[in-house]
């Protein structure tokens, strides 16, 4: 008799010199039944997601060999779309900046809870995998976004997005005219609940603002409600 096959297990590169989070993040990843390479070494990391195709990568600020915005910028060279997020001993913001801007899709500060990035991690692939009509562009003004493709074209060209970008842009799609509050962004689509810093919300709509608004300090289409968060007119 043929049995159910076993779906294969999601692959994650992590990117890490310091050992003990290496294997704090190993261990629990591998607890929620995933597949766990690491390396300390960022040109190491560049190797294995060339060699290797991962589905998310966990990559490090400050490396041995380099820092991580560099093999962030590496990795999209070849993998536009993979998950990365990006860990980092910092707090200013403009680190966290730009670090999106380099292409991470998230970042978490250190010292972080294993857990809530567990948690993250796993609201990412729970977004990934869920289906999507057949036709889901999404018309904003004069821009169509193509969340399958994860990218947005303006003027006849196209741009690419990132996972929470993508993320963002459907979920304010689905209230499009009502107000969606941070918080209600970050557990739907972060995984993690309200007590966690809604900066991340902030920085990725400053960034979808600049792909989507005509004039990025005077937005039409994603209009901050005070007090509670954004919302989208089309």
């Amino acid at each position: 008799m043929t049995g159910t096959p076993v779906p294969a297990r999601r692959r994650i590169l992590i990117v890490e010199d310091e050992p003990d989070i290496a294997r704090g993040l190993r261990d629990a990843l591998e607890f929620e039944q995933f597949e766990v390479i690491t390396t300390g070494f960022g040109g190491e990391g560049i190797r294995l997601v060339r060699d290797g195709s991962p589905d998310l990568v966990i990559l490090d600020l400050m490396l041995p060999d380099g820092n991580g915005f560099n093999v962030c910028e590496e990795i999209r060279k070849s993998h536009p779309v993979i998950p990365i997020i990006m860990l980092t001993a910092r707090s200013q913001e403009t680190d966290k900046i730009r670090g999106l801007e380099v292409g991470a899709d998230d970042y978490v500060t250190k010292p972080f809870s294993v857990g809530e990035l567990v948690a993250r991690v796993n609201a990412m692939f729970r977004r990934l995998t869920r289906v999507s009509p057949p036709d889901d562009a999404i018309h904003i003004g004069e821009v169509v976004v193509y969340p399958r493709r994860h990218e947005l074209v303006r003027n006849k060209r196209a741009v690419p997005l990132s996972f929470y970008e993508v993320e963002i842009v459907r979920l304010l799609h689905e209230r499009a005219g009502q107000p969606v509050s941070r918080e209600e962004i970050l557990d739907k689509i972060w995984g993690v609940s309200a007590h966690s810093t809604t900066r991340s919300v902030d920085n990725f709509v400053v960034k979808l603002r600049k792909k989507i608004e005509p004039d990025a300090s005077k937005p039409r289409h994603i209009v901050t409600i005070y007090g509670t968060g954004y919302k989208l007119v089309v």
